[in-house]
């Protein structure tokens, strides 16, 4: 049996969306923020490129909003989009506040100003960064505000299971009380209630043989709000970052946008450029764009990689913008002041989620999704560089206020029923679990990336039956382990981006199938919708 642990807000993930809201939170609440590892391990940290925010006077929300609708090929929500944007410049001084140290230049009264760079998809310099490591300065910062709150908890090495919702008189399941999380460091599981429960539990990217991602990519808040009772949105929409680092001991670099935004060319083997054939923006086309003509030439010509080169640009220049890119090249040998970076295609960002409100509502009372385990409507079919930790902050804020405006009227919390693990056993066979992941991995990789057809989702939905199968007993019979928690939230997400991929029967953004490669023009764009009740 376990002990029960009670707080006002639960926050399960500790990126940028999840901190800012707990530091949003007033101090005479006790908030407790749940993170599987150490509290800095987040997709937030990894950020390269900036934050996406109308901070120069030449430019204008209309024109940010624009950018991002065309991006979003028709599938973005406006007033989500627009609520978003004009919120862009609190939300940076917000940062700046806590201390976060953005990269400056000298303004023309001799003062100094956020130094804002250019990225795909985008019209204007918008681009708040710190150096070429934003989301490392941001999460480092976050972190050491959170640790000077007393009334913050931090539950470190903590893997959440399952959210917790209490029963009603009826019998119907009511409001979320808490969750279920696996101490890892004591290998048991405990019960964690809270008058209000969000998740800020970043994407799914790691359900992908090649991603950018951390490991704990594992879209674990997204199955977990589809099993509490949750609809999912534009599952199928996943961003392939166009260029990470092709090399056999880096694990996934990230090659930020920004190399691209300052001048970057894309290469063929033999030095030829190709992207003016592919978008008239050529390298600064949108990533959907950018990541499918890498796949085409690739897969053309038959090579394991293509080349990203900015060495015509001044060392001094390169060294200045882009620290922690030349610092990683060069430990694996590759000089970007000289030569060109050899790059391919991995699943990046995950631009459906959990359906919410401008509040961070979702469809289950007391639960509330921020940052890339959310679907706002701000991405639509694809999601424009920089955007997602706009949102992050934008939304967590207006989570917090909602939190703030409306906890006094939550009804007590419930005493609730503690794990029980005495009818499970150890497994004696973990090689399960580690084939079921890697054949996962493949299969979506290659039958749902970034080039699909039918026949392709088809064989995918046949695997995954399988494997729910199979994950489903094996859950049920043998203790719980970090491993297999997330080869289970794994399926779940494979499951609804598959299911959501054979809804769609046209190619647009991130969606792209050569069996129906135009766009559906017989009717508005469609957001795909999946609900528990469907199953």
């Amino acid at each position: 049996m376990s002990e029960n642990f009670d707080f006002d807000v639960l926050v399960i993930g500790s990126g940028a969306a999840g901190l800012v809201l707990a530091l949003d939170l007033p101090t005479h609440l006790r908030v407790g923020v749940l993170t599987k590892s150490a509290i800095e391990e987040s997709n937030t940290y990894y950020a390269q490129g900036g934050i996406a925010a109308v901070l120069d006077d030449t430019d204008t929300f209309d024109a940010h909003v624009a950018d991002t609708l065309v991006a979003g090929a028709g599938l973005c929500d406006e007033d989500a989009v627009r609520f978003i944007v004009e919120h862009g410049r609190i939300a940076i001084e917000r940062l700046i506040e806590f201390g976060v140290g953005f990269s400056q230049e000298k303004t023309p009264d001799g003062g100094q100003a956020p130094h804002l760079t250019r990225e795909g998809g985008h019209s204007h310099r918008r681009i708040v960064h710190a150096a070429d490591a934003t989301g490392r300065a941001v999460e480092q910062t976050l972190v050491e505000r959170v640790k000077e709150h007393s009334n913050i908890v931090i539950l470190e090495h903590h893997n959440a299971v399952d959210l917790i919702r209490d029963t009603l008189p009826s019998g119907r399941r009511g409001r979320c009380v808490g969750a279920y999380a696996l101490d890892t460091k004591i290998g048991e599981v405990l019960a964690y209630g809270a008058k209000a429960t969000v998740l800020a539990s970043g994407g799914a990217s790691k359900v992908y043989l090649y991603t950018s991602n951390p490991d704990g990519a594992t879209g674990d808040g997204m199955s977990m709000a589809w099993r509490a009772g949750c609809r999912v949105a534009n599952m199928e929409f996943t961003q392939f970052h166009p260029t990470c680092l092709y090399h056999p001991e880096a694990k996934s670099f990230l090659i930020t946008e920004a190399v691209r935004g300052e001048g970057g060319k894309l290469l063929l083997p033999d030095g030829a450029r190709f992207m003016d054939k592919f978008h008239k923006m050529a390298e600064l086309a949108p990533r959907d764009v950018v990541a499918r003509a890498i796949d085409h030439e690739m897969k053309r010509l038959g090579v394991d990689c293509l080349y990203l080169d900015i060495s015509h640009k001044p060392k001094a220049f390169i060294l200045e913008h882009f620290p922690t890119v030349y610092a990683q090249c060069f430990e694996f040998g590759i000089d970007m002041t000289k030569d060109p970076l050899p790059i391919v295609p991995a699943a990046h960002y995950t631009c459906g989620g959990v359906m919410t409100d401008l509040k961070g509502r979702t469809d289950v009372d007391g639960l509330y999704a921020t940052g890339e385990v959310a679907f706002t409507g701000l991405h639509g079919a694809n999601r424009m560089a920089s955007n997602s930790l706009l949102e992050c902050l934008v939304l967590s804020a207006a989570a917090a206020k909602d939190i703030i405006a409306t906890l006094d009227g939550v009804p007590p919390l419930p005493t609730l029923r503690l794990w029980d693990a005495s009818l499970v056993r150890e497994a004696d066979e973990e090689i399960v679990i580690s084939h079921n992941w890697e054949e996962l991995r493949r299969f979506m990789w290659d039958y749902v990336g970034i080039v699909r057809t039918t026949k392709r989702l088809e064989r995918a939905k046949h695997r995954i039956d399988l494997l729910l199968s199979e994950i489903t007993d094996y859950y049920g019979n043998f203790t719980v382990t970090s491993d297999m928690l997330e080869l289970r939230n794994l399926a779940v997400v494979a499951d609804l981006i598959i299911r959501s991929a054979m809804m769609r029967s046209e190619s647009r953004g991130l969606h792209y199938t050569l069996d129906f490669p135009e766009l559906d023009n017989s009717r508005p764009p469609q957001v795909t919708i999946l609900s528990p009740s469907m199953r």
